[in-house]
């Protein structure tokens, strides 16, 4: 066979069965990714004679005689093809992994295929833009500017690895190929709940390519949970790298490591395993009821478990005044019970990552993860080794959303490479993905409220109780945000909170974008419109009557022994101000049938900007003999854009350009800590160790070019590459050069504890049709108010609400985990479980509030996790605005809301 690649003629055979992408992969080109191997996402897309096809279900001998062209030949002789620089120019991307495959089928359109762009990118998915960047580069449109020396900060620069990344050369997880890889696969339990008795290996190890086989007998006999926070008091020890009792389908069991992957799959299926079954329980009210088989018996409060015998993980209970009585007495109430599903992450790039044992006996591991040096604390505790000796490396991270604030393949991975000596590979499949590692946390959510005559809030009652899944990976932490920031935004003198995350022998449920706060704010900000409604009090107003304004408390019960959290800005109000003009200045859509019923919805979010009990970064910078500067942070670059921003704060601060930072990032090699890019910290705490580092260099710049001038260091300042000492210029390189002339090296640390903190705002406004007779329903108008400080980068920023959005939408319309009774997913596929594509998603206007906090770095906060919040609660409110029907229960499929609707309607 002679297969032509991007102009050159390979001889190389495929494999028997392989298909085209992992035969390309082989080859060397990484620009092809892996997103589902089932043809769902596009990510693997390349042109075959110039048209666009899905290399995954491709089978590579086809492609026998033909001309295949990868992102990485699609511009002659390492060029720029003008739809790669339209994706630069407009910035059409943002974690990159969809990039490659996106921009062959866009190039690829016809004009009449770019009349109906919804048709014609129906098989290319991108997580996390919202698709409006993407289509603005379609249309040539320009998003990125430039910016002159120390002026970066506030615009909208372009991101350092875009040229990278249109071209494929930007390397992801997996697109390396060490010498001696071996691979990794696992064996998973078929029940939700038992005890291991006997595991057969013997036919395994007899396959050709084996070296072993691991089980809970080779592991550490260690408790920890797979959840990454600062302190290990967050979250209960209830997990084992490898564990004798399964309690979900989909647990691991054993891992085959081999020559190949085929060989570790052949190995897999060859593994006998005798199990004990136990009593499963799938329902989390009936998993805290008396009589139900208790899934983690032998876990005590030491383990940071408060009631094993219940199912009982961790548990809220609060009040503050009587919210009984105020409820007694207030002119109007309001009682619902509203109820979330299962949300996978979907992060284009899966689970995974290879690990090693280098010549000095460092254990590397380089993973698809958020929190490199968090995991690396918790893998030298495992194997009982010295910090200084693993060693935890991300590069570009196709997708985060909170699912990689986990250590799921890490534990794995260390354990092979330590038994085996070799390098190692384990890649989450697609459904691994989706039954083996967390989801969002489905909760069931009852809310009382209560009102006096002129709308002020008199009462506010949440009881929540939250199904966590099998094991506990951020089970309390996300129950006690789910009821802090959501009512803690009002003013309210009664509230009362009572919370309750259970067990279940399902799939784990862990952090999520929001971590909580979507799935009660649907209750909440409901509660606040039907209230509103019974006074017939415009639903803007009821809000600017009862939310706090800067100087109020925010509270919520039980008291937090935290009281950190200050209003570094306040901009609520501005963002009310801004969608109740958006949503007024274009009046309802008039075109639309009688059988359509229209209406507008809004909810509104506040949210702490990093999470409690402190959240590090640690930053250091330093002169380049050449004049620029090198940058190491901590945080890992997923999509979240913080690789943009600190090269802009600290091109500000030095008074130079964002060409002239080398940024070197998340990597434990590197030296320093970071709690890691989740919970909103990633801006706010990582930012400000930048600004930190940045302006200590500032100064010792100052101070040697006054030293080698005899000037006074206050008579210095930093302007265009140079230091300016009573009017004379010492350009940056100049003074680098100086330096080592004398020894002396210009570098300068910063660090920053996450403390105090912060509180960002948000408001959505949607405007919504919904079909009486059949269910349908459609996003007529959609606005977005942020308040995020001062912008740091416009553009970005922009892109962050409109894929948070983009992405809250398809959990509010479209997403959800299937578990049948025995607790299995039954749609672990991505054309089961239908993620927004591009005729998904309506276009959102996003504005911004005009504030500059003063605790953030150059008075910006957090935003890439916050405008997820409020999305599902004002699509509810507004469905209920056009129908008169409160529906209580997401996702708002057609076929959910046909039965009331028929009900109220008839059939027509």
């Amino acid at each position: 066979m002679t297969f032509q690649i991007n102009g050159t003629e390979f001889s190389e055979s495929p494999r028997a069965g392989q298909c085209l992408r992992t035969f390309l992969r082989e080859l060397g080109h990484f620009g092809v990714k892996k997103g589902c191997d089932a043809g769902d996402c596009g990510a693997c897309t390349v042109l075959i004679d110039g048209e666009p096809v899905h290399s995954c279900l491709i089978p590579a001998f086809r492609a026998d005689g033909h001309a295949v062209t990868t992102i990485e030949g699609f511009a002659p002789d390492g060029g720029t093809h003008p739809m790669q620089q339209a994706f630069l120019d407009a910035q059409g991307f943002q974690c990159g992994f969809c990039t490659s495959g996106m921009i062959l089928t866009c190039a690829s359109l016809n004009q009449a295929q770019r009349q109906d762009l919804g048709a014609a990118l129906k098989g290319n998915i991108c997580r996390c833009t919202g698709y409006r960047s993407i289509e603005d580069a379609l249309n040539g449109t320009k998003n990125i500017e430039d910016a002159a020396a120390g002026i970066a900060f506030g615009r909208s620069l372009p991101a350092p690895a875009g040229p990278q990344v249109v071209r494929g050369a930007e390397r992801y997880t997996f697109d390396v190929a060490p010498e001696g890889l071996l691979h990794i696969k696992m064996l998973r339990s078929p029940h939700p709940h038992a005890k291991i008795i006997l595991i057969d290996m013997r036919a395994a190890l007899d396959v050709p390519g084996v070296h072993t086989v691991l089980t809970f007998e080779d592991a550490p006999d260690r408790l920890f949970s797979t959840a990454r926070h600062e302190w290990d008091w967050m979250d209960p020890d209830d997990t084992k790298v490898l564990d004798n009792v399964v309690r979900f389908i989909g647990q691991k069991v054993a891992a085959v490591v081999a020559e190949t992957e085929a060989a570790a799959d052949e190995g897999c299926r060859l593994l006998k395993v005798q199990y004990e079954i136990l009593p499963a329980v799938i329902d989390p009210a009936a998993a805290i009821a008396p009589d139900a088989p208790a899934l983690h018996g032998d876990k005590t409060t030491e383990n940071r478990v408060a009631n094993a015998s219940r199912n009982i993980v961790a548990e809220i209970h609060g009040e503050f005044g009587d919210v009984a009585a105020a409820l007694t007495h207030a002119a109007v109430t309001y009682e619902g019970t509203f109820t979330t599903q299962r949300v996978q992450h979907a992060a284009l790039e899966t689970h995974g990552g290879l690990a090693w044992v280098d010549a000095d006996g460092i254990l590397n591991v380089r993973s698809s993860t958020q929190v490199p040096f968090l995991t690396r604390r918790t893998l030298a505790d495992l194997f009982q080794l010295p910090p200084d000796k693993v060693r935890v490396l991300c590069e570009r991270v196709g997708g985060g959303f909170g699912g990689k604030q986990e250590m799921f393949v890490e534990d794995i991975l260390a354990l092979a490479a330590l038994k085996t000596g070799r390098p190692v590979k384990f890649e989450l499949t697609r459904e691994e993905q989706f039954i083996a590692t967390s989801t969002r946390h489905p909760m069931q959510v009852t809310v009382k409220a209560g009102a006096d005559k002129d709308g002020k809030l008199t009462a506010l009652q949440l009881d929540v109780l939250s199904n966590t899944g099998a094991y506990g990976n951020h089970a309390g932490p996300v129950l006690f945000h789910s009821v802090n920031e959501c009512i803690g935004v009002y003013n309210c003198p009664n509230k009362k909170v009572d919370g309750i995350a259970a067990y279940t022998n399902t799939v784990p449920a862990g952090a999520f974008r929001g971590y909580g706060l979507p799935q009660t704010l649907i209750a909440v900000e409901a509660a606040i419109d039907e209230l509103a409604k019974q006074l017939g009090v415009n639903p803007f107003e009821m809000r600017r009557r009862n939310v706090v304004k800067s100087g109020d408390a925010m509270l919520s019960p039980p008291e937090s022994k935290y009281h950190d959290v200050l209003y570094g800005s306040y901009g609520l109000d501005q963002c009310l101000d801004l969608v109740e003009s958006a949503m007024a200045a274009e009046p309802p859509t008039p075109s639309l049938s009688a059988d359509w019923l229209t209406g507008d919805g809004i909810a509104l979010t506040m949210i702490d900007t990093v999470p409690p009990a402190g959240h590090f970064a640690d930053c250091s910078i330093s002169l380049r003999e050449d004049g620029g500067f090198d940058l190491t942070v901590g945080t890992a670059e997923f999509g979240n854009g913080t690789s943009t921003v600190h090269r802009q704060i600290a091109a500000s601060v030095l008074a130079t350009t964002v060409d002239r930072i080398r940024l070197m990032q998340s990597d434990t090699a590197h030296g320093g800590h970071d709690t890691g890019a989740y919970g909103s910290a990633g801006l706010f705490v990582a930012g400000r160790a930048t600004q930190a580092a940045a302006e200590a260099l500032a100064d010792q710049l100052k101070q040697f070019a006054a030293s080698l001038l005899g000037e006074n260091p206050d008579a210095c300042s930093l302007d265009n590459h140079a230091t300016v000492c009573a009017g004379r210029r010492t350009p940056f390189a100049m003074l680098a050069a100086s330096a080592r002339a004398l020894g002396k090296v210009l570098r300068a640390s910063g660090n920053s504890s996450g403390t105090p903190r912060s509180v960002a705002f948000n408001v959505q406004g949607f405007r919504v049709a919904v079909n009486k007779h059949t269910g349908e329903l459609k996003v007529l108008k959609s606005v977005h108010a942020a308040d995020a400080g001062r912008v740091a980068n416009p553009m970005q920023c922009r892109g962050q609400v409109e894929g948070g959005v983009a992405q809250s939408l398809g959990a509010a319309l479209y997403e959800e985990m299937v578990i049948d009774d025995n607790g299995r997913v039954i749609n672990p596929k991505f054309r089961d479980y239908h993620l927004p594509s591009f005729a998904d998603i309506p276009r959102t206007e996003v504005l911004f509030a005009d504030t500059s906090d003063a605790l953030g770095p150059m008075g910006a906060k957090s935003m890439s996790e916050s405008p997820y919040n409020p999305v599902a609660a004002a699509l509810g409110n507004a469905i209920a605005n056009a129908t008169g029907i409160r529906f209580t229960a997401t996702p708002f499929k057609p076929d959910r809301l046909w039965p009331l609707l028929h009900e109220k309607f008839g059939s027509g």
